[in-house]
């Protein structure tokens, strides 16, 4: 598997190892971590342009960020081409270096909204969208499917339109808006698409180890991959694929991360961040239930600390002796467009 280095206009990425956007997740403490150990590129959280419109608090929040994010990349939901056009130009995004427009969310809600995968059964409106927010000056990337059911498949098509409209990259997540999350990926839709622009093609979509990294990029093609979930479970993934050396260990890693989500968040945030973020690091772990048990019963912030210490402890066996307050959530398909 070739490590590379991808151009978007005047940025050049470090890796082809990308992190999808997870919202719920990819906050600024998350991107500075997968930044650390090797990710090429980076996403906020989806974003939604209406919300920004309105100055929505808790979606400004998702655009906390610092010089110390070597690039920056904001993903923005919308469907109207003059509140994405507006928006990219915002002053809430000039800090940003690129902008990730979703083209490929399945969720009904959003589905029905005109926006996400809805936005390519409508090519002249996403073009225009992709058009719109190029005025930013900003670098534009399209996320999207390979289209919107097993029998209706356009992916090479679609990037052809989003190349002519203007867009610097293309991600395509290798199932249909029908398929959700469920069922193998389709790499030869990925490989089309490939094959039909001249633009970077991401491929995204059924990544759980870095074997299934590699036969990605040799079904497709494809310049580089996004790592979704996974990257939660094993975040050493992007170390492990560009064979950067890191001396760390999950727990200091979470703890790192606990330390700097506590710096730039409220106690709340940073405590649902961190039990999620725990919950699957720990996921391989014998007793992970209980773990998690006592992970949802922690009232503050020390305690939070303390307990990650001792689960990451080498052979740490901890038994609750009360019940479960609250199960460690999965992402739902929302969160992980």
């Amino acid at each position: 598997m070739e490590i590379k280095n991808i151009r978007l206009g005047g940025i050049l990425l470090p890796s082809n190892i990308l992190m999808a956007p997870l919202a719920g997740y990819t906050c600024y403490p998350f991107r500075l971590m997968a930044y650390e150990l090797g990710a090429g590129l980076c996403f906020t959280e989806m974003a939604s342009a209406n919300a920004l419109k309105y100055q929505d608090r808790a979606t400004k929040r998702l655009l906390f960020t610092t010089d110390k994010e070597p690039v920056k990349a904001v993903q923005l939901l919308g469907g109207i081409p003059a509140v994405m056009e507006r928006m990219a130009s915002s002053p809430l995004l000039e800090e940003f270096d690129i902008i990730d427009i979703n083209m490929g969310c399945p969720v009904p809600n959003v589905f029905k909204s005109g926006e996400g995968s809805a936005l390519m059964l409508d090519q002249p409106r996403a073009a225009a969208i992709i058009r719109g927010c190029k005025k930013s000056g900003k670098a534009v990337t399209v996320k999207c499917r390979t289209g919107i059911a097993k029998d209706n498949m356009f992916a090479a098509e679609f990037a052809r339109m989003c190349e002519d409209a203007g867009a610097d990259m293309i991600t395509i997540h290798g199932r249909s808006r029908s398929m959700m999350y469920d069922g193998a990926c389709c790499y030869e839709e990925i490989a089309q698409a490939k094959a039909a622009v001249s633009i970077p093609v991401i491929a995204n979509g059924g990544i759980f180890s870095g074997e299934d990294a590699r036969v990605m990029m040799e079904r497709t093609g494809a310049d580089g991959v996004m790592i979704a979930r996974y990257g939660l479970e094993n975040p050493f993934i992007f170390s492990e694929l560009t064979k950067k050396p890191v001396r760390k260990s999950m727990g200091q890693l979470i703890l790192e991360q606990l330390k700097l989500a506590s710096s730039c968040y409220d106690e709340t945030f940073t405590m649902a961040y961190i039990r999620k973020l725990a919950s699957y690091g720990m996921k391989k772990r014998k007793g992970t239930k209980k773990y998690k048990q006592l992970l949802y019963q922690c009232g503050s912030l020390e305690e939070l600390r303390e307990l990650v210490e001792a689960i990451f402890m080498e052979g740490a066996h901890i038994v609750p002796d009360q019940p479960c307050l609250s199960p460690a959530p999965a992402p739902t398909a929302a969160q992980m467009q």
